[in-house]
């Protein structure tokens, strides 16, 4: 062990555990912005920092391939799913009622609940898991590659799946406000004419009038 390795410690951290611990900070604000917030569109975009911000954690971590796929995939396909789905359902740019919910100590428990469950998850399954540093690097486009088209073929193809399914959802639903909107517009034009008398009508009105008064 060299000198610089001993000297090195948890109070004397290095300028890219200072770099990663902010970038952690801000992405932990943005993700509590995007699901605090009332307004869709300004959630939206919070979850592109907060999707950014993993991805210079990534960055950070010399894991480039995995960096860039979390921009192309998460914030070039999913965010962009997300802003086309709100503006074919014409979601309020504004604050909505209806984002907000009255039962937040709940969300926040299951919130508070799933969160420690992931972390005991993770913090299990990888107690025991050591990184040769002198091998491949593990984040390689080669490794990651194999992993993913290996054994994970399965869930990246629900994914797929499931971001076409929301893309259609978005679609349907925006289809079915049109056509309310388009009735509901040629019933506001009818009900005018209707209510209106009619000229012949009335003008036997006025003959059975005079001729009562007469």
């Amino acid at each position: 062990m060299t000198l610089a390795a001993a000297s090195h410690g948890f109070l004397s951290p290095t300028g890219v555990e200072i770099a990663f611990l902010l970038v952690g900070l801000v992405t932990f604000g943005a993700a509590v912005v995007t699901v605090t917030t009332r307004q869709l569109v300004h959630a939206a975009l919070w979850l592109v920092v907060a999707l950014g911000g993993l991805a210079v954690e990534y960055l950070l971590l010399t894991a480039e391939f995995i960096a860039w796929v979390q921009v192309l995939i998460y914030v070039g396909a999913v965010v962009v799913l997300i802003l086309f789905g709100l503006m074919l359902t014409r979601a309020p740019i504004g604050r909505s009622p209806d984002a907000d919910s009255a039962n937040r100590w709940a969300a926040l428990t299951v919130a508070v609940a799933s969160a420690a469950a992931l972390v005991w998850v993770v913090a299990d399954a990888f107690r025991t898991t050591w990184i040769d540093l002198d091998g491949p690097a593990a984040g390689s486009t080669a490794v990651t590659g194999a992993s993913l088209f290996q054994n994970w073929v399965l869930p990246f193809e629900a994914l797929s799946v499931l971001l076409l399914a929301a893309l259609v959802g978005a679609i349907v639903l925006s289809r079915k406000a049109k056509s309310a909107r388009a009735g509901e517009t040629s019933r506001d034009d009818a009900s005018p004419s209707d209510a209106s008398p009619s000229p012949s009508g009335a003008s036997r009105s006025g003959t059975s009038q005079t001729g009562g008064a007469r």
